[in-house]
């Protein structure tokens, strides 16, 4: 039913149930499926190992496995609303253009369901972002799927298919489902049931390899060695199924960066995945490596020696890979290619960063670190000053330049985390 309310367009959804209408979604996805919009699917919650001292994405938090008829349901949500968002549109004159007309329409017609304008329980949050993800999924074609949290490839088999099978029939026009994995789930996967995921629609797995030197692995709790990495993943490319391998220079600190950057490039080549996403590291606020930067027991890279780890793994790799940067950690994000063919020019890149005098590399790292921030509103006045403070010093080629920067790039890089 359509109708109009203080000159806005009104639509009301064929809802019998309002209290259940929502399907669960996690907190993180990578970078690129937020850019392509992928519908986001829980299919386990939060992480199965949870023990990695960098990391603070699910600490306190209990994994579970999500049973099938459960996650079945929310695909029927999920259905609901894509054909509710389809019939708004049309009805209301759009000719089934998803647009932010269509979306107010069915918030403003609905307030049991998304809380009208305070949103103000958690329950109706949950449901304006889920009808937010399919409709944004919906205005790319509906063509890409995430599956959440940290490692759905833990479910058994048979039952990780049913799910497929009944997303793809709810949906034929899904060209692309993809998943987190970690290194040993792959490796206790038989070739056989990985094949059988790729055959029923997986099409990617993204695994956090961070590292392929086992001091550092170890140093990180990561629960993985390097003959687990090279396993699992090549037992991934050999399925067919595309791999993101995702690495973490720094991660290893001072001590480990040659070895760290030498170690992952071997393995990443004996593996040869798809994609090798860089997730340059940051200490994270409160997690077991920060604190144990701030003591001095972990020592971080600079800008600079971060660069030269890059440098090292680069000239290592010996693979058939696209090396992505796609994340505001990375200060170098011109360092993306295909290998080998671009070996070269990446090497270049960083080669010329390396030629530019101390004062150009601290004022390109200060710039760079204040682009991603423009996002996210001014600056405290505190960091604002020492920006400026830095600035200033490099202007004018003061000793303690490098000093006042590496303060102001601390206080940037916080907000990154």
């Amino acid at each position: 039913m359509i109708y109009q309310a203080d000159a806005d367009l009104v639509y009301r959804m064929d809802v019998k149930d309002p209290d259940s209408f929502c399907f669960e979604m996690g907190k993180y996805r990578p970078p690129n499926e937020g850019q392509d919009l992928s519908l986001l699917m829980r299919i386990t919650r939060n992480c199965p190992w949870n023990k990695c001292l960098f990391c603070n994405m699910y600490k306190g938090e209990k994994f579970s496995l999500r049973k099938v008829p459960e996650i079945k349901k929310d695909i029927d949500v999920v259905k609901v609303l894509a054909h509710e968002i389809k019939a708004a549109s049309l009805k209301l004159g759009f000719s089934g253009e998803v647009n932010d007309a269509v979306i107010k329409a069915i918030y403003q017609g609905n307030p049991e369901i998304f809380g009208g304008e305070s949103l103000n329980n958690e329950a109706a949050s949950v449901k304006f972002q889920n009808l937010i993800n399919v409709a944004n999924w919906l205005n790319t074609g509906a063509r890409t799927v995430f599956f959440q949290d940290a490692n759905s490839l833990i479910m058994k088999t048979p039952q990780l298919i049913e799910v497929i099978i009944y997303l793809k029939d709810a949906f034929p026009t899904i060209e692309r489902i993809t998943s987190y994995a970690r290194s040993k789930t792959c490796a206790r996967k038989s070739p056989e049931e990985l094949k059988e995921l790729k055959e029923a629609g997986l099409t990617r797995l993204h695994v956090g390899m961070e590292s392929g030197c086992d001091e550092v692995l170890q140093l990180i709790r990561k629960g993985v060695t390097a003959k687990d990495h090279i396993e699992g993943g090549r037992k991934v490319v050999e399925s067919g199924i595309s791999l993101s391998e995702y690495i973490m220079p720094g991660v290893g600190g001072k001590r480990w960066t040659k070895k760290n950057a030498r170690e992952t490039a071997r393995v990443l080549s004996e593996i040869d995945p798809d994609f090798i996403r860089v997730r340059s590291f940051i200490a994270i606020n409160n997690t077991p490596l920060w604190e144990e930067s701030k003591t001095g027991d972990f020592e971080t890279l600079s800008e600079d020696e971060m660069v030269d780890e890059m440098e090292i793994l680069l000239e290592n790799l010996d693979c058939n890979s696209y090396l992505t940067s796609d994340h505001i950690m990375n200060l170098l994000t011109e360092v993306e290619g295909k290998f080998p063919e671009d070996k070269d020019r990446l090497l270049n890149i960083i080669k010329d960063y390396k030629n530019k005098t101390i004062l150009e590399r601290l004022d390109f790292q200060l710039n760079r670190r204040l682009i991603p921030r423009v996002g996210f509103g001014k600056l405290s006045l505190g960091l604002e000053q020492k920006v400026q403070e830095a600035r200033l010093a490099i202007q004018k080629g003061l000793p303690d330049a490098g000093k006042k920067t590496v303060i102001a790039l601390e206080g940037l890089k916080e907000g990154f985390v």
